[in-house]
């Protein structure tokens, strides 16, 4: 019996997830998303026990900040005029102050929360992410799979769609990687 040694299982684990960020086009997702979910794995343990800690902590994460962003959108357009140095600033920073307070105040009523705190901060932040780059002229996963939004209120559902695929991508490239490292017989 042999085993394919980590440095030989994270290289294929690499390729085997490229073809989800190259290949797909337009609903191509963000690997970078899916690498940090795939090392939630090792920190938490590394068996498929992780997986029901993992998935929905971090799909928690990406939904309730996909209701933060909601709120924030709302927020902008009651108060469009008040900013600080650009354009709805004020609104955005409110929305997210008491968003996240509220957000974060709830995990105590969520035991996965509270067992995975990992991946649900990183279900924030992948989602802050995919809505947030477009604003620096990066791809914009605001038209995730060439999806018309039209409306600004579904603009974080439809940015927060590449967040929740891209997890879950990582939380399967993790278990394949700890699967391709298991000793076999030749």
């Amino acid at each position: 019996m042999k085993a394919i040694p980590l440095w030989l299982a994270v290289a294929i684990t690499v390729v085997v997830s490229l073809p989800f960020g190259l290949w797909l086009n337009e609903w191509s997702l963000p690997l970078w998303a899916a690498f940090i979910v795939w090392a939630e794995y090792f920190a938490l343990g590394a068996e498929p026990k992780a997986l029901k800690i993992i998935v929905p902590a971090y799909l928690l994460g990406v939904v309730g900040t996909t209701l933060v962003l909601i709120l924030m959108v709302a927020l902008q357009k009651a108060i469009p005029d008040v900013k600080l140095v650009s354009a709805t600033d004020v609104a955005i920073a409110i929305a997210l102050f008491v968003g996240f307070c509220i957000l974060i105040y709830a995990m105590k009523f969520f035991p996965v929360t509270q067992a995975g705190s990992l991946p649900f901060f990183n279900g924030i932040s992948m989602t802050l992410a995919t809505y947030f780059i477009g604003y620096i002229g990066a791809v914009a996963y605001w038209q995730y799979g060439g999806i018309d939004v039209g409306n600004d209120y579904l603009v974080p559902v439809v940015s927060a769609i590449p967040a929740a695929l891209a997890g879950l991508l990582g939380a399967a490239l993790g278990w394949f990687n700890v699967v391709i490292m298991k000793p076999f017989r030749q």
